[in-house]
């Protein structure tokens, strides 16, 4: 293909479409989705129509569901319709030249991560036979890259770990503004002097959401499952988590597996009589949950919902590591999501007699009487070990094997039945191909009742005994203990909530001690078996082989749904096999850039980088790894920071002058709207080419702040670069929830009278422009 009949093209484009549009040329982006300029399926045809007239072709308008960006669209008919293209723009065909730098801004530089299969699909054939190949891509570890959450007293998972460590107890009354327990038995017919248990693990922000961000309507945003605003914020957070950008996942076999079902949220929409929209039942389907994330991420690999209640989430895991193994999916973001919406599971549960009278959740404990509910939501990136190792992915740790069976015919539809949970874990570990004489913890279901604790242990013991034939297992050498007792059972999000503590205690390499068992169930009997108790927060020790050599932490995780689905999963530290190579690094500085939708946005990540810098989050020796993160691993915002820096000292000065307003010159700031000369300029490469010759790198910065693209990667050539867990993205979370008590809620937002103009709600100037922002829900 002809480089120049390709920036012809796209140049064509950018002039027809914003002739079209009647936007200026500068306004116009390769890389934008055409729905963000107003392509709506009128504008569609007629800028087929357009097309077609101008340059011969025969497009239709469902073209542009295929090709949804300028820059893709530009690549289709060079592709497809070139002679056309040549002849109309006039530019005869010649044998392709050397290539020219590319065009600023051009869908050829704009740097999109193509994830690599786990392994080459098989050649067709008669009787397919597993290969050596398949056998260990279906054996492979499977990496954890990325992790996020939001749990009871924890709105991030630093949070949640200071909790498990200080053995805190994170349960607290059901606040009235969600139930409201003095009309509650009018509300709902309940018999006189019927107890309601009011506690539960509640999180604060379930009313929060940035719906802007995700290019919702508030309108819209109000009427959706607050489980569905979940899943979009803590989907992005893991991926940020892991380091890399959405638009670096568009287009990839992503697969988001979830743990989800409907909240009871539909229920206050109709009592507060919400008038039925065209969008109205896509915010309240639970499958639409992960189908709306994927969408917005545009990812193609599988997305589904998954309810088998308490073991939703580790079921989900398993489902994700199935498709990883098959070559179904190249990365799988996987998790769960519970919430306490609707009263009424609450009531029923309370009658049922399941839950605890003194709201807590007493696992194996002497004076268990019920578990406790709680609600939060937890995610999960995944990717096989060897292909996260090859991308230089930071890994927090393997799953090394996963099973999930049914209970089948047990005393009753909600009973345990122990020869399934027994079965459950042996098939877990065997597919680990781990010896159970090496794993030093099991995160147990656990959900404190005087039965169901016994029934667990005892599978355990039997399971263990079983998997270790022909040789005795030593006594005390696997502790046992439950997140449940710190934040309450999260039913869908249980098993999540589960992984993450395991993998938060093997980074720390800290058991969290499990909360009110000072007396051991009578039923459980721990003599001569494996397993502790964890009644103190310790540390973890790595058991040894029969040679002494230490070996990775490993542990389990059980699930077991109340209707008889179980789910287990086998963890590992992940030590790796040779230590990563020390790369020569150069003298020159770090450049780390930052970016925001708006000016209030990127002070927020300015601040939140700046307590994390001073914290300790980063060391000077992970700096420059940082700064590729950042770099690579974030979406390009049009609110920008960068600075050069040699030291975090110096990233913490210059956050500190930029936040203070001062003028500085080891800083830019600057927003993308300025860009408008970057677009068209041709001799952009060779000026950035001999910015970095020359280590002109502020001049490289200040232009990016304006809005110019360059491809980071060129920085990192021949250096070995790592993504780091950092900071994400600075949300802007408002208040959504409907009150079934308010015939015409809205969001809340600044009253009236703050408002400079009925028509302008905020004012977002700052030093460089004056400026209103305005948001409309009609």
């Amino acid at each position: 293909m002809d480089p120049r009949l390709s920036q012809q093209i796209e140049r064509a484009l950018i002039q027809d479409a914003a002739e079209l549009l009647k936007l200026p040329l500068q306004r116009v982006r390769l890389d934008a989705q055409m729905t963000d300029y107003g392509f709506d399926s009128i504008a569609q045809t007629a800028f087929s129509h357009q097309l077609n007239k101008r340059y011969g072709l025969a497009l239709t308008p469902t073209q542009f569901f295929e090709t949804t960006t300028l820059g893709e669209l530009a690549r289709h008919l060079a592709d497809r319709h070139g002679a056309h293209m040549a002849q109309a723009l006039g530019i005869a065909s010649t044998d392709p030249a050397p290539t020219p730098p590319p065009v600023a801004g051009a869908a050829s530089q704009i740097k999109r991560v193509r994830i690599q299969p786990a392994r080459a699909p098989l050649s067709p054939a008669p009787a397919p036979r597993l290969t050596p190949s398949d056998k260990a891509a279906r054996e492979e570890p499977i990496a954890v890259i990325g992790m996020s959450g939001c749990f009871p007293q924890a709105p991030d998972l630093d949070a949640l770990w200071d909790n498990l460590r200080a053995g805190r107890d994170c349960i607290s009354e059901v606040p009235s503004t969600r139930w409201n327990w003095d009309k509650l038995a009018d509300e709902l017919g309940l018999e006189p002097g019927l107890a309601v248990n009011r506690r539960a693990g509640v999180i604060d922000s379930l009313d929060q959401f940035d719906p802007l961000f995700f290019r919702i309507s508030p309108r819209e945003a109000l009427s959706m499952d607050p489980q569905q605003r979940l899943l979009m914020t803590y989907v992005w957070k893991a991926v940020e988590d892991a380091g890399y950008s959405a638009a670096s996942l568009a287009g990839s076999k992503t697969a988001l597996i979830a743990g989800t079902a409907a909240s009871g949220y539909a229920s206050l929409l109709t009592q507060a009589k919400e008038p039925i929209e065209g969008y109205s039942t896509a915010g309240t389907v639970p499958s639409m949950g992960p189908n709306r994330t994927s969408y917005w991420m545009d990812w193609h690999g599988p997305s589904e919902p998954i309810d088998t209640a308490c073991s939703s989430s580790l079921i989900a895991i398993h489902r994700a590591v199935s498709l990883l193994r098959q070559g179904e999916c190249d990365m799988a973001v996987v998790g769960g999501v519970n919430t306490l919406i609707a009263p009424e599971a609450q009531v029923s549960f309370s009658k049922a007699g399941m839950l605890s009278p003194d709201g807590r959740c007493k696992t194996f404990s002497a004076q268990a009487d019920g578990y406790v509910r709680g609600e939060g939501v937890g995610m999960l990136m995944l990717k096989p070990l060897s292909a996260a190792e090859r991308d230089g992915d930071h890994i927090y740790g393997l799953i090394r094997g996963s099973a999930e069976n049914h209970g089948g015919k047990a005393t009753s539809l909600t009973a345990p039945n122990p020869k399934a949970q027994t079965e459950l874990i042996k098939t877990a570990f065997q597919q680990a191909g781990i010896d159970p004489a090496t794993v030093g913890y099991i995160e147990a279901h656990g959900t404190g009742t005087p039965l169901g604790d016994p029934i667990e242990v005892q599978g355990l013991k039997n399971a263990f005994d079983e998997l270790a034939v022909g040789h005795a297992l030593p006594a005390d050498y696997c502790g046992l203990g439950s997140v449940k007792t710190n934040i309450g059972h999260l039913e869908l999000a249980a098993g999540v909530a589960g992984v993450i503590k395991v993998l938060l205690q093997m980074r720390h390499r800290t058991l969290a001690k499990s909360l009110h068992c000072d007396e051991i169930n009578p039923y459980i009997d721990l003599r001569d078996s494996p397993f502790y108790i964890v009644r103190d927060t310790q540390p973890w020790t790595p058991l040894s082989d029969a040679q002494g050599k230490a070996l990775p932490l490993r542990a389990g995780v059980s699930s077991f749904g109340f209707g008889g689905a179980n789910a287990h999963v086998v963890l590992e530290e992940y030590l790796p096999a040779t230590p990563p190579a020390a790369s020569s690094e150069s003298m020159a500085p770090a450049l780390v850039v930052l970016s925001a939708r708006d000016a209030e946005r990127l002070q927020a990540l300015m601040r939140q980088w700046l307590d994390a810098l001073r914290r300790g989050r980063l060391s000077n020796a992970e700096l420059r790894d940082a700064a590729y993160t950042l770099q690579i691993g974030r979406i390009e915002m049009p609110h920008r920071f960068a600075a050069a820096v040699s030291s975090v000292g110096e990233w913490v000065e210059c956050l500190q002058a930029a936040l203070a307003g001062a003028a500085d010159g080891a800083f830019h700031m600057g927003t993308s709207d300025e860009a408008d000369a970057f677009l068209l300029d041709e001799s952009l490469a060779a000026k950035q080419q001999a910015w970095l010759a020359q280590g002109r790198y502020h001049e490289l910065l200040r232009n990016w702040t304006k809005g110019m693209v360059f491809d980071w990667d060129t920085l990192h050539l021949g250096a070995l670069r790592r993504r780091l867990s950092l900071p994400g993205y600075a949300f802007a979370p408002e208040h959504y929830w409907i009150a079934a008590d308010a015939r015409k809620p809205v969001p809340t937002r600044a009253s009236a009278a703050d408002a400079p103009h009925p028509l302008l709600h905020r004012n977002t100037s700052d030093l460089s422009a004056q400026r209103y922002a305005a948001e409309f829900s009609g």
